[in-house]
């Protein structure tokens, strides 16, 4: 749950019927692909009354995997809502496009296009003019990773180890460290850590991050919500994740941050790149990683 406002970006997108709202995550008819484990768990939490988090994930062409969470704004009318409107949203719009258009711009595409829905539905309803979400949604496609993000749910690799935080937050508290007017340890308890800078459904187009990055076996990648992350440090994160399916580490995750009083709903994406990549597809990852890189610097 969050305190505040969005930012706005460039690109504008058209419009598809949003899906029906599901308390589930989104799942694709396509059998889960051999190369990833997933697992996924939303939870209440220990002081809520209703769950603003939403996740959802979908399956392409057998190797492709999509993952969205979201956590709607809280003390707003329609928190629950726009993070089901961001989840859904994003997966049936990046479905819906050509399989031939890159992953990263079909991404981006449907980052935008739940924008627009949100912010569409809250002008028309006056009770929901103030909703709005945060959102990270992860292509996982052969040997390759593409973000989107907006806000302040985190994406986490754990590679041999060690855990980076690839997604930055975009909070008040997180943009002063970022110019040296905060330490990191003094944003845990700054009162803006909550507030969003950045969020999909306050304004017409979002500024939505891009990341591209190359993967490989072995790696553990967690997307979650405020609520975890707030709880847990990225030490403990790391010794959560060391062994299990994608399933377990999800609950221990969650389990372990709701023992320890979180404040919040909470949600925990869990995807352990299980299978080896042909040695091919691991050179063209990298190729690829050099011409995003390149277009980002463009």
């Amino acid at each position: 749950m969050h305190d505040d406002l969005a930012d706005s970006n460039e690109a504008d997108w058209g419009k598809t019927p949003l899906p029906v709202a599901s308390d589930k995550a989104t799942v694709g008819e396509s059998p889960q692909p051999l190369l990833y484990d997933i697992g996924v768990l939303s939870d209440i939490g220990n002081e809520r009354d209703n769950n603003e988090d939403s996740v959802g994930v979908s399956y392409e062409n057998g190797n492709s995997l999509v993952v969205v969470v979201a956590d709607g704004v809280g003390g707003y009318e329609g928190g629950e809502l726009a993070s089901r409107m961001a989840v859904e949203t994003t997966l049936a719009t990046y479905r819906d496009q050509a399989a031939n258009i890159a992953p990263d711009k079909r991404l981006y595409r449907a980052a935008q296009q739940a924008n627009i829905e949100i912010y569409d539905k809250a002008i028309v309803v006056t009770e929901l003019r103030y909703m709005s979400s945060t959102l990270t949604a992860m292509v996982l496609e052969g040997a390759m990773l593409y973000v989107a993000h907006v806000g302040d749910s985190r994406l986490y690799l754990i590679r041999e180890g060690t855990l980076t935080q690839l997604t930055k937050d975009h909070t008040v508290a997180a943009e002063k460290v970022r110019m040296k007017r905060l330490s990191p340890e003094k944003a845990k308890t700054h009162p803006d850590r909550g507030t969003l800078t950045r969020s999909v459904g306050r304004e017409l187009i979002a500024a939505v991050d891009r990341i591209t990055i190359p993967l490989q076996t072995g790696d553990v990648l967690v997307a979650c919500t405020d609520g975890m992350h707030n709880a847990l440090d990225d030490a403990e994160i790391v010794e959560l994740v060391r062994d299990g399916s994608a399933e377990e580490i999800a609950k221990r995750l969650v389990d372990t941050a709701n023992q320890k009083g979180t404040y919040d709903n909470l949600t925990a994406a869990v995807c352990r790149v299980a299978g080896e990549f042909p040695a091919v597809e691991q050179a063209q990852g990298w190729q690829k990683r050099l011409r995003a890189w390149l277009r980002s610097r463009a």
